[in-house]
């Protein structure tokens, strides 16, 4: 497929998609949220990516929100169905099995933060902003953001952006526990990049269990949660990383990772 608001990239272990609308900060349109979905399922079929960085094209912005335009004629019959919509793609981002690590540059507004927050970690330029102003629209946010912001921030603090439609920066960002870290704009790329060739060291299947067993037990009593967590260990046990990677630990060697 041939991308018109994308560009995606694959080195070795590690993807890079960047959204490609600069002059419009990156605003996700319809058309963006089709090629996204169609660039994920391409990189979860891809067995040779473990890792895929999410970023904005530009230093003003990772992306400013929904289109207003397009949600400018959005009527009653059809608001939820755009709704949906948005929430699909950005679920499949959230269940990719393999992690996604946003890099916000610039503004992180609406959409853009309910994209972020969609990510398994978000890492943020020090002049990133961060907001769910939709109430300034008469609307709240529909991609998700009433429901992750609150998980990642707590009930006060996420109605407390909710409600005023406040905008706020990256380290204020880091202090509520939106972002996981901060680092000078120049230097985002490289971190990103070697945190996620970090991860693309590890055993693949054991990473996707972890975000797995995790965003599951989230939900779960404690007790259940565990057993959970027990069920995904035992399954782990019975393939060929984990003979791999213990055998490779014991003869003091690198372990070569096949995800099966």
């Amino acid at each position: 497929m041939e991308y018109q608001n994308i560009r995606v990239e694959k080195r070795a272990a590690v993807a890079t998609v960047l959204l490609d609308r600069p002059k419009v900060l990156n605003s996700l349109s319809a058309a963006t949220f089709a090629e996204l979905d169609a660039a994920f399922d391409d990189l979860a079929a891809d067995s040779e990516i473990r890792v895929v960085l999410l970023t904005g094209a530009g230093e003003r912005a990772f992306a400013a929100g929904a289109d207003i335009r397009e949600l400018d004629a959005v009527g009653a019959g059809e608001g939820k169905a755009f709704a949906l919509c948005g929430q699909a793609v950005l679920r499949k981002i959230e269940t990719l099995g393999k992690p996604v690590i946003a890099c916000v540059r610039g503004f992180a507004l609406g959409g853009g933060c309910e994209l972020a927050m969609a990510c398994t970690l978000r890492i943020a330029a020090d002049d990133a902003k961060f907001g769910q102003p939709e109430v300034k629209l008469g609307v709240i946010p529909g991609y998700g953001g009433t429901q992750r912001l609150p998980r990642l921030v707590g009930r006060g603090a996420a109605l407390k952006l909710l409600l005023t439609g406040a905008i706020i920066d990256a380290q204020e960002g880091l202090r509520i526990g939106l972002v996981d870290e901060v680092v000078p704009g120049a230097q985002l790329m490289h971190r990103a990049e070697s945190l996620a060739q970090a991860i693309a060291e590890q055993a693949p299947l054991a990473v996707a269990a972890a975000i797995r067993v995790m965003d599951e037990g989230l939900d779960l009593p404690l007790d259940l949660a565990l057993q959970r967590e027990a069920e995904h260990f035992g399954r782990l046990c019975d393939t060929a990383d984990k003979a791999e990677g213990t055998r490779a630990f014991l003869a003091k060697r690198r372990a070569e990772w096949k995800g099966n």
